[in-house]
């Protein structure tokens, strides 16, 4: 451990810290006082959305490809380097299941040596398109481990076994979380997710294209929320692991969000329908109990709410 820890200012290395989520929970361990180095190779992650934190003095960038080895010292590691959205990890699969799997041994390998604690950004996708509906972190879900989506749902699930492996095998201190949808300021405007995509069509006045016809459902976190959670397991005790659902247990079909988006906007965009991709899930929604019980954590930003906050970040950068 290095000396830091007994003033209460750890050091933190974050993976993928210039990414959507990564730059969110870089500002928060700032905010409290930490020393914060982002790591990222800015594939999807933005030197835009740090720009702020390179003032403070605690905050530091290096560009660097987690798939190649780091030899740094820290007290915790937050793994969160892998293209996170469809657009994203299939524009290079076997990058996207390199990242997941040597880029996690990388990092696995670092806390061993240096003792730290390290916290693995899973996701729902591990679940595939459930067959049991909300998904409980005991359900092992439904994949297809050869479609075009298996380079990210099998690489996330590749990645859990090694972290539990090595908590096994090398007794280090783990904690996993599974991402559900989530959505706010920074998210990569082309990351052809519906959120980010609903808005920009709005906001440019297209046509808002949905995928399918608009009954699936998804469950949406404001990234707050959903850093809170981060932040609250990796303080939790040592025997908490998880992996853990973080997510909004409130459905809401896609069509809805589209309707609410275009009427938040105040657009005149039409919706339109588009055939549904291979193996898109139809249904996604966590059982969180774990994480109110465990971390005394729920969602608290209303879907309203945290829609505006994405809408104003949205205009502002189309109008820049």
């Amino acid at each position: 451990m290095s000396n830091h820890s007994k003033w209460g200012k750890k050091k933190v290395l974050v993976t993928g810290g210039a990414g959507f989520l990564g730059s969110h929970l870089c500002e928060r361990l700032l905010n409290e006082g930490n020393e914060v180095i982002s790591v990222d190779n800015y594939f999807t992650g933005r030197k835009e959305n740090i720009v702020h934190l390179e003032a403070n003095n605690n905050f530091e960038a290096i560009r660097h490809d987690i798939n190649n080895p780091l030899d740094i010292e820290v007290d915790e590691i937050y793994n969160l380097a892998c293209p996170a959205s469809p657009v994203h990890y299939q524009f290079d699969p076997v990058r996207t299941v390199q990242t997941c799997v040597t880029g996690s041994l990388n990092m696995l390998e670092l806390a061993k040596r240096i003792g730290a604690k390290i916290f693995q950004a899973s996701t729902s996708e591990v679940y595939g398109d459930p067959k049991e509906h909300p998904q409980k972190e005991s359900y092992r879900g439904h994949v297809n481990p050869i479609g075009p989506r298996a380079c990210y749902d099998e690489g996330k699930r590749c990645a859990e076994t090694l972290f539990f492996d090595y908590h096994r095998q090398h007794g280090l201190d783990i904690k996993v979380v599974r991402i559900f949808n989530t959505y706010g300021p920074r998210m990569h405007p082309e990351d052809g997710r519906v959120v980010s995509n609903f808005i920009v069509q709005a906001l440019q006045g297209q046509d808002i294209t949905i995928y399918g016809d608009g009954s699936q459902t998804r469950s949406f976190c404001y990234a707050d929320d959903l850093i809170e959670g981060f932040v609250r397991l990796m303080n939790a005790e040592a025997g908490v692991t998880g992996p853990m659902n973080i997510g909004n247990p409130h459905e809401v079909s896609v069509k809805e969000l589209a309707e609410r988006v275009v009427e938040m906007v105040g657009s005149k965009s039409k919706i339109t329908y588009m055939p549904l991709p291979q193996d898109d899930p139809t249904q996604r929604c966590p059982d969180i109990s774990q994480a109110k019980e465990k971390l005394d954590w729920q969602p608290q930003v209303p879907l309203e709410e945290g829609l505006k906050k994405t809408i104003d970040y949205f205009d502002s950068l189309l109008r820049a």
